[in-house]
């Protein structure tokens, strides 16, 4: 009997995949999966892993920006014991355990797009948060010289990254004259029909308001959306009355831009993090030392440029 189980086993062994049992499981874990700034990230994941070879990615989070769901989604990845976790944080004190909880268990763990810079993480890859907030300040100055009142709209109130944006906006704007109005900033939660419906909130309630600031692109995301904000708001845009500028250059914005429905863009790299997401936990669990703060820049889009990103 024992020969007989032993054989079937070399067989099962035998018919696996080669190498199979090999790679390394790293995850990225995005703050939703219904956002598409985080498909991108996910692909960059992918591609790098199959250059590498001997690493798989496993991306999983939850569908919908929710920050406990993020938490039991880290905690159930612990116990099937990947090799090493990427995490864009939703919410930093909700996180902050159970990356400490991935650490003890000798998981490898850094984040990507939105810090915890307090917790036990060894790394972050992703954007300088504050300086795309100033670039989106500048931007807005640069399409609207005149100052006027302007409106925000975010995603969670707890994302550190978000908050960073906002503050780097304010720090800009404020310079140069411009006036933020009451119930801004708007908290979308990463929702794009949420955003789109916020905007239009804000333009209703402000009927004097000179400019929009999206520090993520979750409005645009939603073309039809988007543009169906525009019309309501037409006269006010093509007077110059009123500007929009938004984070992120997902090809969505981009068209957008294109077609003029928005002044500028401020793009990030999330291809860039997935892959060097890859990179790092390969490293770390290798026993190699990492830098703690990888930037990945930024990229400021006009009409002047637009036709170049798009390409």
């Amino acid at each position: 009997m024992k020969r007989v189980i032993l054989a079937a086993l070399a067989a099962t062994l035998l018919a696996a995949p080669a190498g199979a049992a090999d790679k390394l499981k790293f995850a990225v874990v995005p703050k939703a999966m219904n956002n598409p700034f985080f498909d991108i990230a996910r692909d960059g994941c992918i591609k790098r892993a199959k250059e590498l070879g001997n690493v798989e990615c496993v991306y999983r989070g939850p569908i919908e920006h929710e920050p406990a769901t993020q938490v039991q989604i880290i905690q159930d990845l612990i116990t099937q014991r990947v090799d090493g976790l990427a995490i864009s944080v939703s919410d930093v004190g909700a996180a902050t355990g159970v990356i400490k909880a991935a650490r003890d268990a000798g998981i490898p763990v850094i984040t990507f797009d939105a810090d915890a810079p307090g917790s036990a993480r060894e790394a972050y890859i992703g954007t300088n948060n504050k300086d795309l907030g100033r670039a989106l300040g500048e931007m807005l100055v640069k399409a609207q010289p005149h100052a006027g009142t302007y409106g925000m709209v975010s995603g969670g109130p707890a994302a550190a990254n978000l908050n960073e944006r906002l503050e780097g906006v304010r720090e800009v704007v404020g310079k140069a004259g411009w006036k933020e109005v009451s119930g801004s900033p708007t908290y979308c939660n990463d929702d794009p029909a949420l955003a789109v419906q916020q905007l239009n909130d804000l333009t209703t309630a402000h009927a004097d308001l000179n400019a929009v600031i999206a520090v993520g692109g979750w409005p645009l995301f939603v073309p039809e959306g988007y543009r169906g904000f525009f019309n309501n708001n037409a006269e006010r845009f093509r007077s110059g009355k009123l500007v929009a500028v938004s984070a992120d250059t997902l090809p969505s914005e981009l068209q957008l831009l294109k077609a003029g429905y928005v002044a500028a863009l401020v793009g990030q790299r999330p291809l860039e993090m997935g892959e060097k997401a890859m990179d790092t936990l390969l490293a770390l669990h290798d026993g190699k030392r990492v830098q703690e703060i990888i930037y990945t820049g930024v990229d400021r889009v006009t009409k002047d440029n637009v036709v170049e990103f798009l390409k």
